[in-house]
C-alpha cells in the first residue's frame, strides 16, 4: 500500500472546524448563562475568570489530540486519519453547576462558595479521569463493541440530540432552514455559494433569518460590546484549596462521575475505531484528565473531554486541522471577551442542528458498526439513558412548579402513569448501567453465557455500592437490584446447562 501525506489542513477541516468549534461556543454559551442565571455569579468571574479558564484548557486537549492523529497519519501511511474532537464534558457541565454548586449557592448565597467548591470538584474528578487510562484498555477488550457504542448513542440521542431537538421545533422558522442546510450540506454533500461550509453557512443564513425577523434584539449586542474586555487566565490556587474545606460531600459524586467520565473516553475511543481511526484509551484519559486539571488549576470547574462525533466529522472531511483550529480559535474567543458577543449575534436555534446531526450520526454508528444481530443489545444499552433523560424533565417539571418529587410523593405520581422509582433506579449510573446491559445482551446473543453472567455480576457489586442504579456512593445503596443482577447471573450460569441436561441423549 503507498504512504500517503498527512497535511495539516485539508478542505474538509472548514466543515469540522465550524462544527465542532460552533458546538464547543455553544457549551461555553449555556454554562455561562447558567453561571450568571442560575449561580447569579458576578460577571467578572464568570468572563473575567471561568471562561478565559474553559479556552485556555481545551488548548490542552484540541491541540494533543491534532498532534495524535498526525501521528496515526504518519505512522499508517494514510492522509484520511480525523483527529479526535474534544471540549467541556457537557453532561458534567450541567452535574457541576445543579448538583454541586446550585445546592451550595441557594443554602449560603454565596456564589464565590459555590465556584470555589466547583473547583476541588473538578479537580477530584481530574485525577480519576487520568487513572481511568490505567484500566480503560482491559474494559474496553472485554467489554462487546454493541454495548460500548450502544452506551454512546444513548448519551447521544438523549442528551445530545433531543433538546436541541426541542428548541429547533420551537422555533421552526429559523431552526429548520439551518436544519437543512446542515443535512442537505454532510448528509447529501451539497455544495453552498462561494464554496462556504455547510456549518458555516447555516449558521450566517440562520443569523440574518433571526435579525431580519426581529428574533434577534440589538440591545443585548450594544450592552456585550459595552463590557467587552481581554481576561488573560490566571492561577485560581486560592479558590481551589478554599473549595477543598468540606471534601466529604464532593468525593460522594465526583469519584463516580470521575469514573462516568473515563469510561465515556472509552467509548469515545471504540467510536473512533470502528470509523477506522485506533487511538490508545490510556494516552485519551490521561490528557483528559490533564485537560480538567489545568482548568481547575486556573479557574474552571467544568471538567474536558473527548467529545462524542469523530465519525460524524470524519464524515465531513475533517482530518487533522480542524481538531488544532478548534482549541486555538476558541480558546482566544474566550480570553479575548469574544463570548458574551457572539451570544448577542448568533441565536442558539441556528447552531443546534449541529448536535442533532451528531446524534443522528452515533445513534446509527453503534447499529451499522456492530453486528446485526447485536442489535437487540444497543437498544439495551439506550435504556438507561432514556430513562435519566426522563427523569431531568419530571424534575425540572416539578421544580418550576415549587416542588419536588419528594413532596409531591412516589405513589401519587404512580396513579398518573410517572413510574418516578423506575426512571430514578434505572437511569441511575446511566452511561455504566447501559454498557452492563448491553454486554450482557450481546453475549447472551452469541451464547456466551459465563461472559454474561460475570457481567451480571459486575451489575450487582457496581448498584450494592451505588456506582450504577443509584443516586450516591455507599454501602448497599440498591440492595434489591444487586440482588437481581446476581439472580440474573445465576440464570445465564444455570439455564444453559439444564437445558443441555433435558437434550435427549
Amino acid at each position: 500500500m503507498s504512504q500517503q501525506r498527512v497535511r495539516w489542513w485539508v478542505a474538509g477541516d472548514w466543515d469540522a472546524f465550524f462544527g465542532l468549534g460552533t458546538n464547543s461556543i455553544l457549551n461555553i454559551l449555556v454554562l455561562s448563562g447558567l453561571l450568571l442565571f442560575l449561580i447569579e455569579m458576578p460577571k467578572d468571574i464568570v468572563f473575567g475568570r471561568i471562561i478565559p479558564a474553559v479556552g485556555l484548557s481545551l488548548i490542552v486537549g484540541n491541540v494533543y489530540y491534532a498532534w495524535m492523529a498526525y501521528r496515526l497519519g504518519v505512522r499508517a501511511g494514510r492522509a484520511d486519519v480525523t483527529a479526535l474532537p474534544y471540549g467541556p464534558s457537557v453532561p458534567h457541565m450541567f452535574i457541576v453547576i445543579l448538583l454541586i454548586m446550585a445546592p451550595i449557592y441557594f443554602k449560603t448565597k454565596d456564589p464565590i462558595l459555590a465556584w470555589q467548591a466547583g473547583l476541588a470538584w473538578a479537580f477530584i474528578e481530574g485525577i480519576i479521569e487520568a487513572l481511568g487510562g490505567l484500566i480503560g484498555p482491559r474494559i474496553r477488550k472485554y467489554t462487546p463493541r454493541a454495548a460500548m457504542l450502544g452506551t454512546l448513542a444513548g448519551i447521544s440521542i438523549a442528551f445530545i440530540s433531543m433538546r436541541p431537538a426541542m428548541q429547533t421545533w420551537l422555533a421552526p422558522s429559523i431552526g429548520f432552514i439551518s436544519l437543512g442546510i446542515i443535512f442537505t450540506g454532510w448528509f447529501a454533500g451539497a455544495r453552498f455559494p462561494f464554496r462556504l461550509p455547510a456549518g458555516l453557512f447555516a449558521i450566517i443564513v440562520g443569523s440574518l433569518v433571526a435579525w431580519v425577523t426581529g428574533f434577534m434584539k440589538l440591545e443585548p449586542l450594544q450592552q456585550a460590546v459595552q463590557h467587552f474586555a481581554v481576561s488573560p487566565p490566571v492561577l485560581a490556587l486560592g479558590p481551589l484549596l478554599r473549595g477543598f474545606g468540606d471534601v466529604a460531600p464532593l468525593l460522594v459524586t465526583a469519584i463516580p462521575f470521575g469514573i462516568y467520565n473515563f469510561m465515556e473516553a472509552i467509548n469515545n475511543v471504540e467510536s473512533a475505531a470502528a470509523a477506522g481511526d485506533e487511538y490508545n484509551v490510556t494516552e485519551v484519559c490521561l490528557v483528559d484528565g490533564i485537560g480538567s486539571l489545568v482548568g481547575t488549576l486556573l479557574g474552571s470547574p467544568f471538567p474536558t473531554a473527548v467529545y462524542i462525533g469523530h465519525p460524524g466529522w470524519k464524515a465531513v472531511g475533517g482530518r487533522v486541522g480542524y481538531s488544532l483550529a478548534t482549541g486555538i480559535v476558541v480558546a482566544l474567543l474566550c480570553i479575548f471577551g469574544v463570548v458574551p458577543i457572539l451570544l448577542a449575534i448568533v441565536p442558539l436555534v441556528a447552531i443546534l442542528p449541529i448536535l442533532i446531526y451528531i446524534g443522528a450520526l452515533i445513534g446509527a454508528q453503534a447499529f451499522q458498526a456492530t453486528p446485526p444481530a447485536h442489535a437487540p443489545a444497543v437498544v439495551l444499552a439506550l435504556l438507561p439513558h432514556l430513562a435519566a433523560w426522563g427523569q431531568t424533565l419530571v424534575d425540572g417539571a416539578l421544580t418550576a412548579a415549587g416542588t419536588s418529587a419528594a413532596k409531591v410523593g412516589i405513589p401519587a405520581m404512580e396513579k398518573v402513569g410517572v413510574l418516578y422509582a423506575g426512571l430514578e433506579t434505572l437511569g441511575g449510573g446511566a452511561i455504566i448501567g447501559g454498557m452492563i446491559l448491553g454486554a450482557i445482551g450481546a453475549f447472551l446473543i452469541d451464547r456466551q453465557f459465563t461472559a454474561a453472567a460475570g457481567y451480571a455480576l459486575a451489575g450487582a457489586i457496581l448498584a450494592f455500592f451505588g456506582f450504577v442504579h443509584g443516586g450516591r456512593l455507599g454501602w448497599a445503596e440498591s440492595p434489591q437490584v444487586a440482588l437481581g443482577y446476581l439472580l440474573l447471573a445465576l440464570v445465564c450460569v444455570l439455564i444453559p446447562r439444564l437445558a443441555d441436561q433435558g437434550e435427549p441423549a
